[in-house]
């Protein structure tokens, strides 16, 4: 069983990089594929968006997804039974002012973030995720 969740850990940790690169490049048909049609984001704009598409369209489409640069770094990951959960530090560089994200053009924005992902029928997808700026001081 520790064994399965190993495994379990290393392909979502796989995935979980896939997808920051997905976004990094707006690529919708990438983030379609690993995003659940039931995804969750709880966003740094204190805003909770539920479904794929509607996350799609109100971050992607918008804009408010649009880096020149952006890094993960896992802190936790842990596999139990159809979730496996990763939480850790984001670094980002927005292209574009998105003010109520936190964003501002060209400036590195450090994060807090949990990721879940969910085992659907034997493929894992980005099922619930937070994220949440951390203020300079």
């Amino acid at each position: 069983m520790a064994q399965d969740r190993t495994a379990d850990e290393q392909r979502v940790r796989a995935l979980d990089d896939e997808e920051r690169l997905a976004a990094l490049k707006r690529d919708v048909s990438a983030l379609e594929r690993l995003w659940s049609e039931q995804f969750i984001l709880n966003a740094p704009n204190n805003q909770v968006v539920v479904g794929r598409r509607a996350v799609l369209d109100a971050f992607v489409g918008s804009g408010i997804i649009n880096f020149s640069k952006f890094e993960r770094q896992i802190e936790f990951i842990r596999a139990d039974g159809p979730f496996v959960i990763i939480m850790g530090l984001e670094t980002v560089q927005p292209i574009g002012d998105a003010p109520s994200a936190g964003l501002v053009a060209s400036q590195l924005i450090k994060r807090r973030f949990t990721n879940i992902w969910k085992n659907e029928a034997g493929t894992w997808r980005l099922f619930v995720r937070h994220a949440n700026v951390i203020r300079s001081r």
